[in-house]
């Protein structure tokens, strides 16, 4: 069984940084079935969404296009935990977050994902 914790959500101002943090325990961090970390996000009245994705040895990464430039998400696997660090936010980026792993084929799509985190609030006001 693997565990993710996310932390690091809040409440901050359009054009603002923000760092989300995703623990992983359970499994070995870098092992076949947490290979892939993803975070995803969901608004309100809205799907979740994928936003970004890391694998296992953190050199590959995928983001989706309403994030690209200003989202980075990164991974220390000597402290089991994933990184999204958000820049120049917009009111838009506004909903819970999700970080999720697995031995994902298709990294943008949420059924690749075996384990899911309970999510973090992140409000961006204008």
């Amino acid at each position: 069984q693997v565990q993710l914790v996310e932390s690091g959500g809040g409440l901050v101002q359009a054009g603002g940084s923000r760092r989300l943090s995703c623990a992983a325990s359970g499994r070995t961090f870098s092992s076949y079935s947490m290979g892939w970390f993803g975070w995803f996000r969901q608004a309100p009245g809205k799907e979740r969404e994928f936003v970004a994705a890391v694998g296992r040895s953190g050199d590959n990464t995928y983001y989706s296009d309403s994030v690209k430039g200003r989202f980075t998400i990164s991974r220390d696997n000597a402290k089991n935990t994933v990184y999204l660090q958000m820049n120049s936010l917009k009111p838009e980026d506004s909903a819970v977050y999700y970080c999720a792993c697995g031995s994902v084929g298709v990294v943008d799509r949420e059924s690749q994902y075996d384990y899911w985190g309970q999510g973090t609030q992140v409000t961006v006001s204008s």
